[in-house]
């Protein structure tokens, strides 16, 4: 009972935010791209207990960069434990750049989830329109966060037509996580098989005020199987055929 009156609410609030640029389209689309965000709001994912994690990271005014390639566990209780099969590269990068990128994704980890999640709770979401650039067919939704808070993105968020899974997000967090940064950028794409996500790459941009433009690109895959596992330590990055 209380799911279908959430639904309904959710295709009224869609249909009734569309913003002026996007007034064109047409009412059964943005009823069929409610239902794709009440699909994605209702439906939650559990985050990958065991994946492969590969980070390439840069200063770009010093020219320096550094890589790392690990298997990272999640603790049932938050919190990750990391297996480093290599790190290579500038030691500046090494400790300024993936080493806090790590701290922050370890201390994000062990906070609530609803705290940080996309949900009715800490966002509001404003229909785009429908999104086909040749590999995602989706519907494109604005995200603003409720709150400033550390942790949350303003920007968009792109979920799949048929399942409702996300596919692209990116934009900038509303919050700067320390006095020595002053922005922080975010582009997420997730690569979908049968609706469910097989890997992920991040692109995230920091503007600090000390070292000028980090960049780091890191790649995620889920590691599901011992074979899995065993094929990311010998040196592939992810471990799926």
């Amino acid at each position: 009972m209380f799911k279908k009156i959430g639904y309904a609410l959710t295709l009224l609030f869609a249909i009734s935010t569309v913003p002026a640029q996007a007034a064109g389209v047409p009412k059964a689309q943005a009823v069929e791209a409610a239902a794709a965000l009440e699909r994605y709001l209702s439906g939650g994912s559990a985050p990958w207990t065991v994946e492969s994690i590969e980070i390439h990271a840069a200063l770009v005014k010093l020219d320096k960069s550094g890589r790392l390639r690990a298997i990272r566990r999640v603790a049932p209780t938050g919190g990750s434990r990391y297996e480093v099969i290599q790190l290579a590269g500038d030691r500046t990068v090494e400790l300024q750049v993936i080493a806090r990128y790590l701290n922050a994704e370890e201390r994000q980890s062990i906070l609530p989830p609803e705290s940080v999640a996309i949900t009715n709770a800490n966002y509001k979401f404003a229909y785009q329109g429908a999104i086909d650039d040749g590999e995602h067919l989706a519907y494109a939704f604005q995200i603003t966060p409720r709150h400033k808070r550390a942790g949350l993105i303003k920007g968009e968020l792109w979920l799949d037509q048929r399942t409702g899974a996300p596919v692209v997000q990116f934009g900038r967090a509303v919050k700067s996580p320390s006095v020595f940064i002053k922005r922080v950028s975010v582009n997420r794409e997730n690569t979908l098989r049968d609706g469910v996500i097989e890997s992920r790459l991040t692109h995230i941009t920091v503007e600090t005020r000390l070292l000028g433009r980090a960049e780091l690109v890191i790649e995620e895959r889920p590691l599901m199987s011992p074979e899995a596992l065993q094929l990311a330590r010998g040196g592939a990055v992810g471990g799926q055929q």
